[in-house]
């Protein structure tokens, strides 16, 4: 096995840890804050027009 075959295992790891990583923060997020709540866009809104 040569470096670059070692850097594309590795490579895939961390891409594989990412998706875990992502997958647990979005079901993290679905447990702290409702639907509607993640849906709403008012938060930009009143930034944009000062309200």
């Amino acid at each position: 096995m040569n470096f670059w075959q070692l850097l594309s295992y590795a490579a895939w790891g961390l891409s594989a840890l990412m998706l875990l990583w992502m997958l647990a923060d979005a079901m993290s997020v679905a447990k702290q804050y409702d639907e509607e709540y993640l849906m709403s866009s008012r938060e930009g809104a009143d930034e944009l027009t000062g309200q």
